[in-house]
């Protein structure tokens, strides 16, 4: 119990956590917006606030050599829980076509199922990668761009709709095959 209460509180986890509560006057901030477009501005500055805390906590967590197993948990499911919010509320209120959504959705639903499957198997959690880095990135994009009203015939809009979901379709391919090879190492290294 100590273990954990004291990885809750490294720096980079406590980054994290912030950021996954950042939900919150996420949610709050969306209903308002259906009154008011103004706040969409609010939106983008925690968008911004939890993209910097997302480049901050791994930072921190590198220099200070405090990668742990629970932070390598709370970071994708912050990142996972804040897209989904946002991508729900945008689908919800007609900003994005339900392709869109249910392609994020699948994607984040299969990365955690297969998360826990290869926790379960090899006892660790797999860290994300680059490929799952840039793909939140891209959607991030979109979603900016969705949020800043940008015309959805535009050769930006349309592009980067269309890389971000390429993206999605490829780490959920990369994310299998790293955790395909994981598994089959560590059963070659247990079989010896």
């Amino acid at each position: 119990m100590k273990k954990i209460i004291n990885e809750i509180l490294l720096l980079p986890n406590l980054i994290s956590s912030f950021r996954l509560l950042l939900f919150i006057p996420l949610i709050v901030l969306f209903n308002l917006m259906s009154g008011d477009d103004s706040y969409r501005y609010y939106i983008l500055a925690l968008i911004f606030i939890a993209f910097l805390s997302d480049i901050l906590d791994g930072y921190v967590a590198r220099k200070t050599n405090q990668i742990s197993e629970l932070g390598k948990i709370i970071d994708p499911i912050a990142d996972k829980v804040l897209v989904v919010i946002i991508i729900f509320n945008l689908f919800i209120t007609g900003m994005i076509p339900a392709y869109y959504f249910w392609v994020i959705v699948v994607r984040d639903l299969l990365i955690l199922l297969g998360g826990l499957a290869v926790k379960r198997k090899i006892g660790r959690v797999l860290p994300s990668n680059r490929l799952g880095k840039i793909t939140v990135f891209s959607i991030g994009i979109f979603i900016i761009l969705t949020l800043f009203q940008i015309d959805h015939i535009t050769f930006l809009y349309k592009g980067v709709m269309f890389i971000s979901l390429t993206l999605c379709f490829a780490s959920i391919i990369g994310y299998s095959v790293r955790a395909l090879e994981i598994i089959n190492r560590k059963k070659n290294e247990s079989s010896l």
